[in-house]
């Protein structure tokens, strides 16, 4: 994977001798600072999962009224996505980086003093807007920092987003055990720790010579390979944050637990994104390893539903932890796809990319809880299923757009 085509910002100048050799675990400080902030971002993700029955204990809230935690950190997350390009093509990378960490840092330490669901909900809207302004730039700032090309970047990145949604619910445990305001101000220290380190090691990349527009983002998706692995993606994340969100509802467990059964989950999601994803990518291409997770993912929803409908938590316990394997592969393989199959500066396709696919991380938390409310906790993981199914559907009909994609 070449990067010569990337912005100035995000082009990497790599050190004398220290090639694609080096690969993705031999970085300069820099990295691994912006690595480790990226873990506790994508900590705030699963944070909450263990601790959605406390809160809505604590706040005598419903689980659908919970679940909008979720909603409107991703639809914020969704939207913000759309400006910052145009943020960080004209404050660098280095600032538009410390603006969203210092963001997390405010409202994840408000949410810790909610007074009600209305107002965590509201908080968590603003930490999705940090969250947005981060995460859409981290990658961008590691391809940039870091030695060994694209692909080494890459599964650092991805390392770092299954190590945080992995530690994530074991954190929210282990302090939500002890109170479920306990984890909001974990993540705004851990978060002011990241600021501090990309303050002092971070070196500011070159602003981009020519600036991001607000529309890019939106005219790079009339690209029709763009388009169609966004789509696909919104239909995965629809099915991925049915698992995610509804989960802790049906295993009537404790924060321990719960947190127990995500870490473990978490764990696959880090071990598939970062080994199984780019070897069945090489031997099978990207498409083919997407057709792959997919129906995976799809017959392990369906089996949460069996197990579900037949009351038998053993069963529900072992086809989550599994939907880690093509989670993981799901996150790596969208996140280069999105990346190569349009000739769109790879931040305004990212952009573009993340709009859409974060869309179904917004809907469905809501959806699938108020389903399984209302008319069977079954029903959400089958929906999961059925999503799994048309993002399938996508990329068979639309197989024509995706030809600078392998397999």
């Amino acid at each position: 994977m070449s990067t010569t085509d990337l912005p100035p910002s995000t082009a990497p100048a790599a050190p004398a001798g220290r090639g694609r050799a080096s690969g993705p675990w031999r970085q300069p400080m820099s990295v691994w600072a912006t690595a480790f902030a990226a873990v506790v971002a994508f900590m705030g993700i699963g944070l909450v999962d263990p601790i959605l029955p406390s809160i809505a204990e604590g706040l005598d809230a419903s689980p659908s009224q919970v679940s909008l935690l979720f909603t409107s950190y991703f639809l914020v997350t969704a939207v913000a996505m759309l400006i910052t390009g145009f943020i960080s093509s004209r404050i660098g990378g280095k600032a538009t980086l410390l603006l969203g960490l210092a963001l997390v840092v405010v409202f994840a330490a408000l949410s810790g003093t909610s007074g009600s669901v209305g107002e965590l909900i509201g908080f968590r809207a603003g930490w999705g807007l940090g969250n947005a302004l981060f995460v859409a730039t981290a990658l961008a700032v590691i391809v940039g920092a870091a030695v060994g090309g694209m692909e080494s970047a890459i599964v650092l990145y991805e390392a770092a987003l299954g190590v945080g949604i992995a530690s994530g619910p074991l954190v929210g445990a282990l302090l939500g055990d002890w109170h479920w305001r306990a984890p909001f101000f974990g993540t705004a220290v851990l978060m002011a720790v990241g600021f501090l380190l990309i303050t002092t090691l971070l070196k500011a990349p070159p602003k981009p010579a020519a600036k991001t527009r607000l529309s890019d983002p939106l005219r790079a998706l009339a690209h029709g390979g763009l388009s169609t692995t966004a789509v696909t993606a919104l239909f995965y994340n629809f099915a991925f944050f049915t698992v995610l969100a509804f989960t802790p509802f049906v295993l009537g467990m404790s924060p321990y637990g719960i947190g127990a059964v995500f870490f473990a989950w978490g764990v696959l999601v880090a071990v598939s994104s970062v080994f199984a994803a780019p070897r069945l990518q090489r031997r099978l291409g990207s498409v083919r390893t997407l057709h792959l997770s997919l129906g995976l993912l799809l017959v392990l929803q369906a089996a949460i539903a069996v197990s579900v409908l037949a009351s038998a938590q053993p069963g529900v316990i072992a086809a989550v932890v599994l939907t880690g394997v093509p989670i993981g592969m799901n996150n790596t393989v969208f996140t280069e796809a999105a990346m190569e199959v349009s000739d769109a500066p790879r931040p305004v396709a990212s952009a573009g990319y993340n709009f859409v696919r974060w869309m179904g991380g917004a809907l469905a938390p809501f959806i699938a809880t108020k389903l399984g409310e209302e008319a069977g906790p079954e029903l959400p993981y089958l929906l999961g299923a059925a999503c799994c199914l048309a993002g399938m559907g996508v990329l068979v009909l639309r197989r024509h757009h995706l030809g600078a994609l392998k397999g």
